[in-house]
C-alpha cells in the first residue's frame, strides 16, 4: 500500500529485491506488472517516489492543462480510465483535464495496493564493493536501500529543457518553463513569447493570447490536426510509422507527434485569428528584450519556454551514466541489474504515454522476474 513518511522519517527497510525510482505513470505500471510476475514468490518490492503525493508529473502541470484524447486512449493496465470518471460522474469520452488524471493516478495506486514510499529523494544508484548477491545500493535521503534489481522510472519533467540563446541570463524580464508555468493571469496585459511550436505551446498560448499581447516562436509552421482528430490520430500513425520502420517499409509521415490537436481551447484561440502570430528563433536577447534574425529587436516583457524535457537521470551519475543509457530493450547494456521505462521511444515504443507505457513495463517486469529467478 502507499505509505507516506513523516519528515526526518526513515525508510524502515534497508533491503528490497526491486527498486523502483520514480511513482508516476510509468513507475505505477511497472509495479502493476511486477506484482503479477512474482506472486509466486517472497520477491519484496518499494517504489520509491520523491512527490509529496499521487500523480508524478502530472502534479506540475498547468491549471487548464488536457489530454489530447479521450479517455478510453489514456489508460494505464488494468484499470480503464473511463470506469474511474464514471464512477465519478464525469463524461468518460472527453479529453480528461490535469486533475482528472491526477485523482486516477491516486486511484491506481491505492486500487493495487502498490507499495510507494514517498517522499524519498533517490540521489544516486551505485556498485557497492563486496555487495553479497552482487546488488546495486540505492542511496536516498531516507537512508540506503540494497536492491537486487533497480528500475529508473522517473521520467523527464523534473529537468525541463530551455535553449541556450545568447544573452538569456542577461534578460530582466520574467522567463518560465512551461513545467511552471500555472495559468495566463500574471501576464495579463504584458508583451509574451511563447516559446514551442508543439501541443504544450499551443494550449499555453491559447490562453495566454486572451489576456496579452503574445505571439508564437516557433522553427516552423505549426501543423494543426483537423479539428475532428485528435490524439488517437497521433497514436495510430506513430504505431504505423514504428511496425513500417521495423518491416523495411516506408513510414510517410499522415500526422506526427508534434502535430497539434485541437482541444477546445486551442480551437477557440485558433478561430479567433489569436494563434497567427507566428515569429522565427530568437537570435538573442538583450536586457530588455529579444533580437530577431532579421537584426529588428523588440521590447518583451515575459518569455514561457514549452520547449520540453529531458530525462532525469542525475541519480545515475554513481553509475556513469547520468545521460541517454544505452539499453536493449529497457534493460541497461553496462548494467545487467539496471531497467529504465517511461524516458521515450528509446526505452520502448510510446512508452512516454499513458496508454503505451504498458508494454515495456510488462516486458520489463518479466524480465526482473527471470533475473530473479522468479
Amino acid at each position: 500500500m502507499p505509505h507516506l513518511l513523516a519528515p526526518d522519517e526513515p525508510l524502515p527497510f534497508s533491503a528490497r529485491d526491486v527498486v523502483v525510482v520514480g511513482g508516476g505513470q510509468a513507475a505505477l505500471a511497472v509495479g502493476y506488472h511486477l506484482a503479477r510476475e512474482l506472486r509466486q514468490s517472497r520477491a519484496t518490492v518499494a517504489l520509491l517516489d520523491g512527490q509529496p503525493g499521487p500523480g508524478g508529473a502530472w502534479r506540475d502541470g498547468w491549471d487548464s492543462l488536457r489530454l489530447f484524447s479521450p479517455a478510453q486512449w489514456s489508460s494505464l493496465p488494468g484499470y480503464p480510465f473511463p470506469r474511474f470518471l464514471a464512477d465519478r460522474g464525469a463524461r468518460a469520452a472527453e479529453a480528461p483535464h490535469r486533475d482528472d488524471v491526477l485523482g486516477y493516478l491516486g486511484a491506481y495506486e491505492a486500487r493495487y495496493d502498490l507499495p510507494v514510499w514517498r517522499p524519498v529523494r533517490v540521489t544516486g544508484v551505485r556498485r557497492p564493493e563486496g555487495t553479497p548477491g552482487g546488488g546495486l545500493r540505492v542511496e536516498t535521503d531516507r537512508g540506503d536501500v540494497l536492491a537486487r534489481a533497480v528500475v529508473a522510472a522517473t521520467g523527464t519533467a523534473s529537468r525541463p529543457s530551455v535553449p541556450d540563446v545568447p544573452g538569456r541570463d542577461g534578460f530582466r524580464g520574467v522567463q518560465v518553463h512551461s513545467s511552471a508555468y500555472r495559468s495566463p493571469a500574471p501576464f495579463a496585459g504584458r508583451r509574451v513569447l511563447v516559446v514551442g511550436g508543439g501541443n504544450s505551446g499551443a494550449q499555453i498560448l491559447a490562453e495566454v493570447s486572451a489576456v496579452a499581447r503574445a505571439s508564437w516562436v516557433v522553427e516552423r509552421e505549426p501543423r494543426f490536426l483537423p479539428e475532428d482528430v485528435d490524439g488517437r490520430a497521433l497514436f495510430d500513425a506513430a504505431t504505423a510509422r514504428y511496425h513500417a520502420i521495423q518491416n523495411g517499409e516506408d513510414p510517410g509521415r499522415p500526422y506526427g507527434l508534434g502535430d497539434v490537436v485541437q482541444v477546445p481551447s486551442v480551437r477557440e484561440a485558433k478561430g479567433a485569428g489569436r494563434l497567427g502570430d507566428l515569429r522565427p528563433p530568437i537570435a538573442r536577447f538583450t536586457t530588455a528584450g529579444v533580437v530577431w534574425p532579421d537584426g529588428d529587436t523588440e521590447a518583451v516583457d515575459a518569455v514561457i519556454w514549452c520547449t520540453g524535457f529531458r530525462p532525469a537521470l542525475g541519480f545515475l551519475g554513481p553509475l556513469g551514466a547520468g545521460g541517454r543509457v544505452a539499453v536493449e530493450g529497457t534493460r541497461s547494456v553496462a548494467e545487467p541489474r539496471l531497467w529504465l521505462v517511461g524516458y521515450g521511444s528509446w526505452t520502448g515504443f510510446a512508452s512516454a504515454t499513458l496508454v503505451g507505457v504498458g508494454r515495456s513495463a510488462r516486458d520489463t517486469a518479466r524480465e526482473v522476474a527471470g533475473a530473479l529467478g522468479s
